[in-house]
């Protein structure tokens, strides 16, 4: 087999690998917003179980399980793609080092996947179980994008700065909502555009982004007060302004000096962009139902990867192409 003909299949593999940690992250979500998260409150088994059995959350035990069905599946697909990356380590372009962080990343995962439940979901453990699932999803889908060579133009060379402040912004907005949804906070503020029918309603900071909480005490419902999911919620909302500015700026750059595969992913992003916050606004305005919440988790996951597109068009394989006699191109 040729080394193109290696390397697609790799590429294959790490899309399939990609689609799967997708739905992973949707079904995470759905255990949460359905709260089944402590379903099964061992781990890895299901009261002492491979397979949910007759008990008393029978329901919530099925969510849980299948989520950690697909999470094992996933796992098996990074493990062959570590194994593939190693036999064919010293194949030309083939990807090494990134299969390997990838590998102790998913090690990770399982790792706060049983906290998560034996720590009675702890929102910290929550939140970065959450931010692992999208780091995994990320890494997958980059990894199965196949970098061009080829020599990018001074406005290109701008956008990239401005994709990175894009993807750089939605990677904090993503953790506020991580936050958001582990604290329950998502409906403290039941109105748009204000919260609770003021602009600015009393919120407590100071106990709104306490990262560590005692153990022992179940947080599934949430343990915060009002004022504080208030101060929460607010945040993510300030958050969805300044990464919609950023995102914006960057989807537009790439539409107005790019062509090409620069102007699909531009495209992806914007049309993202804008469906995300029509769900953000319509599930605050209907009444949080569990399929807009979920479909939310969706959405970002899906700009996500929009945005990672948009920095992988813009980042050619190997070392970075440059005009020639530019100014970066003298360093």
């Amino acid at each position: 087999m040729t080394e193109e003909r290696r390397l697609l299949w790799f590429r294959r593999l790490a899309r399939a690998g990609a689609l799967l940690a997708a739905g992973v992250v949707v079904l995470g979500a759905w255990v949460r917003l359905t709260n089944a998260g402590l379903g099964c409150p061992d781990w890895p088994g299901c009261y002492g179980h491979l397979f949910p059995q007759t008990a008393r959350h029978f329901a919530e035990a099925v969510h849980e399980m299948v989520h950690r069905y697909f999470a094992s599946t996933l796992g098996a697909i990074i493990v062959a793609l570590l194994v593939f990356a190693w036999v064919n380590r010293k194949g030309r372009g083939q990807p090494l080092r990134a299969v390997a962080l990838l590998f102790l990343l998913v090690c990770l995962q399982g790792t706060l996947g049983m906290k998560t439940v034996t720590l009675l979901l702890q929102p910290l453990i929550v939140t970065a179980h959450l931010l692992g699932g999208l780091s995994t999803l990320g890494l997958l889908w980059w990894l199965s994008i196949e970098p061009r060579r080829r020599t990018l133009t001074h406005p290109e060379l701008s956008l990239r700065k401005v994709a990175l402040v894009g993807i750089g912004a939605l990677a904090l907005q993503i953790a506020l909502g991580g936050w958001t949804s582990s604290n329950y906070a998502a409906i403290a503020c039941p109105d748009l555009p204000t919260c609770q029918g003021s602009w600015w309603p009393a919120a407590d900071f100071r106990s709104a982004y306490v990262l560590w909480s005692r153990l022992g005490i179940n947080y599934e419902g949430g343990r915060l007060d009002s004022a504080a999911r208030v101060a929460i919620h607010l945040a993510h909302r300030v958050g969805a302004l300044a990464v919609s500015v950023a995102l914006l700026a960057a989807a537009l750059a790439a539409l107005r000096v790019a062509g090409g595969w620069v102007r699909q992913a531009g495209s992806a992003v914007l049309v993202l962009l804008l469906l995300q916050l029509t769900i953000g606004v319509s599930m605050v305005r209907s009444g949080f139902p569990l399929w807009l919440a979920t479909a939310h988790n969706a959405g970002a996951a899906l700009l996500l990867l929009a945005t990672l597109a948009l920095n992988r068009s813009l980042r050619p394989a190997g070392a970075v192409a440059l005009i020639p006699g530019s100014p970066a191109a003298r360093l």
